[in-house]
């Protein structure tokens, strides 16, 4: 009951930072912030409730309302992490939109190659991955999108 509390209550306050700490970083940088330091408070947390409580706790941004996907994506890898899973972080853009003057990007959270957290539509090609603190080249065999 207080690991539940704790957690809403941290989440809550990370979910407002979020946004301060994105403000003109790179994504190493923001993304440095979901590393754990020492302990996993959250051990013994389902997933699925991390994610459920990140999207209604975000449901409704003032801040990064036109990167929702980023902002729920850092949110989540750093409270998995905290509660003992190793998820990875996908960056993909839409192919569609390559000729087009805005370009679309997204991101979703996967754990052991399922995807947890906002899917990428079929139209998403995967351009990088954040996982294990250092962002690499998507591989085949281990993408979301390709399994999918």
């Amino acid at each position: 009951m207080m690991r539940k509390l704790r957690f809403r209550l941290a989440l809550w306050c990370w979910a407002r930072l979020v946004p301060f700490l994105a403000w003109r970083r790179d994504l190493t940088s923001l993304l440095s912030y979901t590393r754990p330091r020492g302990a996993m408070p959250y051990r013994g947390l389902a997933a699925e409730y991390i994610l459920r409580r990140i999207k209604k706790t975000t449901r409704k941004p003032w801040l990064m309302r036109n990167r929702p996907c980023l902002r729920d994506g850092v949110l989540a890898l750093r409270f998995l992490r905290l509660a003992g899973f190793e998820p990875t972080l996908h960056f993909g853009v839409d192919k569609t939109s390559v000729a087009q003057d805005v370009l679309s990007a997204h991101c979703w959270v996967a754990i052991e190659n399922r995807t947890m957290l906002n899917p990428p539509t079929p139209s998403m090609v995967e351009v990088l991955v954040f996982a294990h603190d250092r962002l690499i080249p998507p591989t085949r065999a281990t993408s979301p999108a390709a399994l999918g």
